[in-house]
């Protein structure tokens, strides 16, 4: 409680992928052409281990990290699958890759450079809960922590030797680069991507807003993250809702969130009174929110009965009490 941050700083981290029947009769990139890309940032001390700028939690009783870095704990090396900035050897075809932002706060704005002579850069077929019912084109994609994004990436346009970065457009210097491909060889390619992926079940929400959620800074210094003002109480119930219940949440926020629901999976309605965002497509649980954000989502509590958490996936401002709970009942 309240170290998050540091545990998972200085922790190994990886992920699940479930597959189904209607997955697997995809001919989409498969097998060693199917790969996982978790992508993070650390800060390391002259010794080689993991620097977080914390203070001891168990001497002093105070949150894992200091008023300094309250915006959240940013590293100046980038790792993917734990290692810094890698080359992967491909061919010349179609690659799916699973993207898994998995940073403490920081966020990326994804793109390749030089970009393919023909054809998106990323052809987005999943989200952070399973398939679109339809592909959408990216030229590059806005990734927040904790968000992920399934996309198949073609290099078939690329002659053979060259070199492909995968870039950070948000960040600078060490933190510009995320890794590299090295086109290495043709190869015979069967996959595709489809024009229909899955049937897409598409909510319907109720008429009015059920809830707002207001995500900010407060305390009389302002040293506190808060949901409706309040800081997290893991005895208090913030939200109370039926087992198979769909709800209308509007999300406000004056800075930069990335808010998660365990267990309760939305799609987005709006943003910011408009059309929702490039990056907001499919069964989300985690939307990335910016500065005076407004969102509206539709979601569903189909999962189990029981107490679950709804936070910013900003693992610093969680540990500052930017975190509520939810029952189901």
């Amino acid at each position: 409680m309240d170290f998050t941050g540091p545990q998972v700083y200085r922790g190994l981290a990886g992920f699940h992928l479930v597959h189904d029947a209607v997955e697997e009769a995809l001919p989409l990139p498969r097998q060693e052409r199917d790969v996982p890309l978790m992508i993070c940032d650390r800060a390391f001390a002259a010794d080689g281990s993991f620097h977080y700028p914390s203070i001891d939690s168990s001497l002093t009783g105070e949150p894992g990290v200091t008023s300094d870095f309250m915006k959240g704990v940013l590293g100046d090396v980038i790792l993917v699958n734990g290692a810094p900035w890698p080359v992967l050897e491909v061919a010349a075809v179609r690659y799916r890759f699973r993207l898994l932002n998995a940073s403490n706060a920081r966020r990326y704005q994804l793109a390749l450079d030089p970009p393919p002579p023909s054809g998106a850069a990323f052809v987005q077929v999943g989200s952070d809960v399973g398939l679109l019912g339809r592909p959408i084109d990216h030229e590059a994609i806005d990734i927040a922590p904790a968000e992920r994004f399934d996309v198949v990436v073609d290099f078939g346009s690329y002659p053979v030797g060259t070199q492909v970065t995968l870039v950070n457009r948000y960040g600078t210097g060490s933190t510009g680069q995320v890794m590299r491909f090295h086109v290495v060889r043709k190869a015979r390619d069967d996959s595709t991507v489809p024009p229909r992926l899955a049937d897409f079940e598409q909510l319907s929400p109720p008429s009015a807003v059920t809830r707002r959620m207001k995500f900010s800074r407060s305390g009389s210094h302002y040293e506190t993250w808060t949901i409706n003002g309040q800081a997290f109480d893991r005895n208090r119930i913030d939200a109370q809702v039926s087992l198979g219940a769909t709800e209308r949440w509007l999300i406000t926020t004056n800075a930069d969130h990335p808010v998660h629901i365990h267990l309760g999976h939305f799609q987005v309605l709006s943003r910011n009174g408009g059309k929702p965002g490039p990056y907001d497509a499919g069964w989300k649980d985690t939307v990335d929110m910016r500065p005076e954000d407004e969102v509206e989502i539709v979601v569903r509590f189909n999962g189990y009965r029981g107490r679950y958490v709804f936070h910013c996936h900003n693992l610093e401002h969680e540990d500052m009490a930017m975190m509520a709970n939810i029952e189901v009942t």
